[in-house]
């Protein structure tokens, strides 16, 4: 049955776009700290709905993840819809199709044959997760406009404001500052997030986010169209979707579709391939002749082909087998990095790293902002992953956020009193640095601040000499292995400047529980 409310189907997709965007937006903000250990809402929906996540993911597993089911949900719309998901749904789609009348491409600049590129990622992306080298989290578009937001403008975002606002209160009158004041309080209480976080590698993050809103100079969605290995996915399921647009005999050719579609569907030769369609229906309300429909009767031509290159396709293949089997090969893989520390409930490294989309939602909700993004301290196969950074922030011994907004499971949700045994790393004092050793100074903040029940920071009588050369009785501080959760309050609080006195590395592949 042919779809014949043309304009108000495209309002009823713009009106999806939007409400899924929002949703999107408000499901970000709430990924933080609200005054309670607990989330309520499913914060990682959009990653459970992405059917490349949870294909990736469970390849590299070997395992069936329960919480990336919901993804069938997606895979049987487009089934019966086709791409419907890059039109109506995903709110990296929306956010170029709003940005695009501010950049909008250079004449000349499309090219079909760059439509093959997300289906060559894709393999790529699939053979490596098979052979245990998971990369989706740098290539899926929910991973990449997450962690750009997270790490970097949300963090921009709320400096700029608060700079903004404390100016106001600084350099103007009492009557006007209280006026301010409201505002600011309803912006801390909706839209800012609930502190001034920083994060390593927030540029790369940024420019990453940005080169993907850049390229739309070239042509418009060029990232939707050419590259997002997601978008290719389902544009393979498309190609057995039931919904097919179709190009009637009385189109007169006048090519207006063509110019104006924005993932262009539709060919000089006026096919209409489903695999590249996102739904968007803007060539309903554009066709002067009416000759473009919509209905769930499967054509009678043959479908066109993917138009992919063989020697490339071999060449793709060959390097998602090669890649893999050479990192495993490398001698840092035997000797793991001691100062990566990874959030309580994560797996072991290995199943840590197979999981993973590198999505950045543990280091948006991480409430002391000591969970921050891995350069190459894990290998290539774990930069953006996360590391808890003890100098810059602490592992706060009540909170087991991260866990609960993980949406693949990397991170396991622990209940509270299991958290606070779940050992991620050991604490141990450099004498050389530490004040009572170094310098014959008392201090006692590291065991001030050690959270567990029986302080796993203890002290030692010893008679030492202080900075004028005297004899003085000093407290010297030690560590208890055995109590050791290594949650990095101690580096975290010492006063030393620069490198701390007590230094944490990790130890979870050793001593899994504390107590």
């Amino acid at each position: 049955m042919p779809l014949k409310k043309k304009s108000s189907l495209v309002i009823w997709r713009r009106i999806s776009q939007t409400v899924f965007l929002l949703l999107f937006l408000v499901l970000f903000r709430l990924t933080d700290y609200a005054g309670v250990d607990q989330i309520p809402y499913a914060v990682n929906i959009f990653f459970r709905l992405d059917p490349l996540v949870a294909a990736t993911a469970m390849l590299a597993a070997k395992a069936v993840i329960s919480l990336l089911l919901l993804s069938l949900i997606v895979v049987g719309l487009t089934l019966i819809l086709g791409r419907f998901f890059c039109g109506w749904f995903c709110p990296l789609g929306t956010l170029l199709d709003l940005f695009h009348p501010l950049i909008p491409p250079k004449k000349g600049g499309a090219n079909g044959r760059r439509r093959t590129w997300k289906y060559y990622l894709l393999v790529f992306i699939l053979i490596t997760a098979i052979l245990g080298f998971p990369i989706v989290g740098y290539f899926d578009p929910f991973s990449i406009l997450i962690r750009g937001l997270a790490v970097s403008v949300d963090p921009f975002f709320n400096f700029t404001m608060v700079s903004f606002f404390n100016f106001l209160y600084q350099h103007t009158p009492s009557w006007f500052s209280s006026f301010s004041e409201a505002i600011f309080s309803f912006f801390k209480n909706t839209v800012l997030p609930y502190n001034q976080k920083g994060f390593t590698l927030s540029l790369l993050s940024l420019f990453i986010l940005l080169t993907i809103f850049a390229l739309e100079r070239i042509e418009r969605r060029f990232w939707c169209k050419n590259l997002c290995p997601l978008g290719g996915l389902l544009a393979l399921i498309s190609r057995f979707a039931l919904l097919r647009g179709h190009v009637q005999s009385t189109c007169k050719e006048c090519g207006l579709c063509t110019k104006l579609c924005r993932l262009e569907a539709i060919d000089a030769d006026d096919h209409l391939a489903p695999g590249d369609c996102n739904l968007c229906l803007d060539c309903l309300s554009f066709c002067p002749d009416k000759a473009i429909s919509f209905s769930f009767k499967r054509p009678e031509v043959q479908q066109l082909p993917l138009g992919l290159s063989r020697r490339a396709f071999i060449g793709t293949l060959s390097s998602g087998f090669i890649l893999p089997a050479f990192l495993n090969v490398r001698a840092e893989t035997k000797i793991p990095d001691p100062t990566v520390i990874r959030p309580p409930g994560a797996l072991k490294e290995s199943q840590f790293l197979d999981r993973c989309v590198r999505c950045g939602e543990c280091m948006k909700v991480c409430l002391m902002n000591a969970l921050q993004p891995c350069g190459l301290e894990s290998g290539v196969e774990g930069i953006f992953s996360p590391r808890l950074i003890p100098r810059l922030g602490y592992c706060e011994f009540n909170c087991t956020l991260c866990g609960q907004v993980c949406p693949s499971g990397a991170i396991q949700k622990l209940p509270v009193a299991e958290k606070q045994k779940t050992v991620i790393g050991l604490a141990y004092f450099d004498k050389n640095r530490c004040l009572p050793f170094a310098k014959g100074t008392p201090c006692i903040v590291c065991e001030e601040h050690c959270p567990t029940p029986d302080k796993a920071i203890k002290f030692r009588d010893v008679e030492g000499f202080n900075p004028e050369g005297k004899k003085v009785m000093l407290k010297q501080p030690y560590v208890i292995d055995s109590l050791c959760i290594g949650c990095g309050i101690c580096e975290n609080k010492c006063p030393l400047d620069g490198n701390a006195g007590v230094l944490v590395i990790s130890n979870r592949e050793v001593v899994k529980n504390a107590g």
